[in-house]
C-alpha cells in the first residue's frame, strides 16, 4: 500500500517538473504591439475590417498589411488611439467597411417568425444567440456586439437591430466640453458718468 502512494506521488512529480520544463521550454511569446493595437479595437469580432476578427485584425496592422481606419464599430475614437500608439497620423474611417454609428445596437429575434433554422447561430461569432434546430431562438442582450452579422443568414427576416437601452450598467457619463466648447459671456465694466458742474 505505501509502495503504491509512493509510486503515485512520485510520478506526479516526475510529471509535473516535465510540464513545468516544457511550458519554460516551449513558451511562445506574443507581440506586445499586437496586445497593445487589440486592446484599443472594441472586441465586436464583426469582420468589417476583412478579418475575422480584431485579433487578426491587429496582428494584421502591426506587419503593415492593413491601415488603422478600417473599424466602423471603433470610430474615430479607435482610429486616433490607434494612430497615438502607433506614431502615426490619423485618417478619416474608410467608409468602403461601413459606417460608424454612435449608438450601439443589439440584435433582436421576432420570436413570432422565427423558424429554428440555426444559421444566425451559426454565423454569431461571440456565441449571443440562444437555441436549437426548430425551436424559438433568443440573443443575449448582454453578450451581443451589434455586429449585424446574423442578418443576412436568416431565410425569414426576422432579425432586426434597435438601440441598446440604457440601464445603471451601460450608461457613461458623458465626456466634458474642451475649453474651447465652453461658452464664455465677458460682461465689460460700465463706464460710470462722472458728474459735471459747470460753473458760469
Amino acid at each position: 500500500m505505501i509502495e503504491a502512494i509512493f509510486a503515485i506521488v512520485g510520478l506526479a512529480l516526475f510529471f509535473g517538473l516535465l510540464l513545468g520544463y516544457a511550458a519554460i521550454r516551449f513558451n511562445v511569446k506574443g507581440d506586445p504591439i499586437v496586445d497593445q493595437i487589440d486592446a484599443e479595437l472594441p472586441q465586436t469580432q464583426c469582420g468589417q475590417c476583412t478579418y475575422a476578427g480584431c485579433r487578426p485584425y491587429a496582428e494584421a496592422i502591426a506587419k503593415g498589411e492593413a491601415d488603422i481606419n478600417q473599424c466602423p464599430p471603433g470610430g474615430d475614437d479607435t482610429i486616433e488611439a490607434l494612430a497615438n500608439l502607433l506614431g502615426v497620423e490619423a485618417k478619416p474611417l474608410d467608409e468602403e467597411h461601413g459606417e460608424h454609428s454612435d449608438i450601439p445596437t443589439v440584435a433582436i429575434i421576432i420570436e413570432d417568425t422565427c423558424i429554428g433554422c440555426t444559421l444566425c447561430i451559426k454565423a454569431c461569432p461571440v456565441d449571443a444567440i440562444l437555441g436549437a434546430a426548430k425551436q424559438m431562438h433568443t440573443v443575449i442582450e448582454s453578450e451581443c456586439t451589434g455586429c449585424e452579422l446574423c442578418i443576412p443568414p436568416c431565410p425569414v427576416e426576422c432579425i432586426e437591430m434597435v438601440p441598446l437601452k440604457t440601464t445603471i450598467d451601460n450608461w457613461q457619463w458623458p465626456e466634458p466640453l474642451s475649453l474651447e466648447q465652453i461658452p464664455v459671456i465677458v460682461e465689460l465694466p460700465s463706464k460710470k458718468k462722472s458728474a459735471s458742474t459747470t460753473r458760469p
